[in-house]
């Protein structure tokens, strides 16, 4: 009965979402990948924003197929409410009479399983697709048969690029190298190994008084450059995002200072290698939203370069969905921590091999902590008497070891956490 009512419920808001961009026919940036959907999306919005024109984002991660309408209609949520629900419904018809619509939609359009994609593609057809990149092992690949199919899935989103279409994707992703070539005459890239459309040069960890508080980068674009500065989080994932908003902005003509100074202002998501303050004059590093062995390695190295007096400190969660790649990925995770970090916690009995392999790579016994399924909150508890000034906390974890909870105990601000920590509503309290 549940499933039948959600079939129903996704198919009248795709019906409502198709029939209110028919009519007030927006331009719509439509973003994938493996990692970084939100935080470009979100950086992309900034940018538009600061160039003085009408956008609507995705809230959060909507990015399925119930998600997309939703941003669409302009609806929130309404989880198991069968009555908010029904109240959506009738917001939709509202939005396809309305006289005025947002000029420019910024979409997260995700895949799960195979054909989630093309069937959201099929009907938004998009005027941008920007591709955020596609590891080798990306997340969700329990449900496909290879990591190329991953692959395969989210190129779909190019295929149903309205006429006349553009693609913007990260020039550094090997994965996505088809896409240029395929794309040639409307492809924009951009990234940091080598000089594309956008580039960046110059990235710097920012600090005050000693304290990490954001990074910093040139942009470059023709022969115009724009220093980017980015408050609130850090680590490479970030410049790609900013790099992807500033393309983005160009194609709808935003200049490139006005674009820059639009992310100068952008507000970092929590969960998504935010800085927050800890306990006893620590930083955390939140990356709780979500993980992957792409963005898990990428916060270690993060985590290995910032300057500090104290310890390196990594609380890792398991990375969920993997499949087969499950214990290979974890086993490079540890050995990863153990060169970016002095110290190692663990959560979940996918994380033990993480912990073996630190251990191989030169860890010693009392480096290296590991707590089971549904601990991390004891797990962060445990480390507070050990918390120095100075010390830098990684914690990081897929969505479902609620790595956030391991945030709570070790922030200076706990009594913040529904503002700065993910998953803090009143439907995720219940799980």
């Amino acid at each position: 009965m549940i499933a039948l009512f959600k079939r129903i419920v996704v198919f009248l808001l795709t019906w409502e979402a198709r029939l209110v961009l028919a009519r007030h026919k927006p331009q719509i940036i439509a973003v994938t990948g493996s990692m970084g959907k939100t935080t470009t999306k979100d950086a992309i919005f900034a940018a538009l924003v600061a160039g003085g024109l009408h956008a609507r984002k995705s809230e959060k991660s909507f990015n399925s197929e119930i998600g997309v309408p939703l941003t669409v209609l302009g609806c929130d949520n309404a989880w198991n409410n069968p009555i908010l629900w029904a109240w959506n419904i009738l917001r939709g018809l509202v939005v396809i009479a309305a006289p005025s619509y947002p000029k420019w939609l910024v979409l997260e359009v995700g895949a799960d399983r195979p054909g989630d994609i093309e069937t959201t593609a099929r009907w938004l057809r998009p005027d941008v697709a920007v591709f955020t990149g596609i590891p080798d092992v990306p997340v969700h690949v329990e449900y496909f048969d290879s990591p190329r199919a991953v692959v395969r899935e989210k190129k779909r989103l190019a295929a149903h690029l309205k006429p006349g279409g553009l693609v913007i994707l990260n020039g550094d992703d090997a994965n996505l190298a088809s896409l240029r070539t395929e794309y040639a005459d409307a492809c924009i890239t951009y990234g940091v190994s080598s000089r594309f459309e956008y580039t960046a040069l110059g990235y710097e960890i920012r600090y005050e008084r000693d304290t990490p508080v954001g990074i910093g980068f040139s942009a470059v674009h023709d022969r115009e450059s724009v220093r980017v500065t980015l408050d609130g989080a850090i680590g490479y994932p970030r410049v790609y995002a900013g790099l992807a908003a500033l393309a983005a902005a160009g194609v709808a003509g935003v200049p490139l200072v006005r674009a820059a100074e639009g992310l100068a202002a952008w507000e970092p998501q929590p969960g998504r290698l935010r800085l927050l303050k800890g306990i006893k004059g620590s930083i955390i590093i939140d990356d709780t939203y979500n993980s992957s062995p792409a963005a898990a390695f990428a916060a270690l190295d993060t985590l290995g370069s910032i300057r500090t007096a104290g310890t390196r400190i990594a609380v890792l969660g398991d990375m969920l969905e993997l499949g087969r790649f499950s214990s290979d990925s974890h086993r490079e995770l540890g050995t990863r921590a153990a060169q970016s970090a002095g110290m190692l916690v663990t959560v979940g009995f996918r994380s033990r091999a993480a912990a073996e392999a630190a251990r191989d790579a030169g860890m010693r016994d009392e480096q290296v902590r590991q707590y089971d399924q549904g601990e991390s909150a004891h797990a962060g508890k445990e480390l507070e008497p050990d918390i120095r000034e100075g010390d830098v906390i990684l914690i990081k974890g897929s969505q479902g070891m609620r790595m956030e909870r391991a945030a709570e105990e070790l922030m200076a601000e706990p009594e913040r956490a529904a503002d700065l920590l993910v998953r803090q509503g009143k439907e995720w309290e219940r799980r």
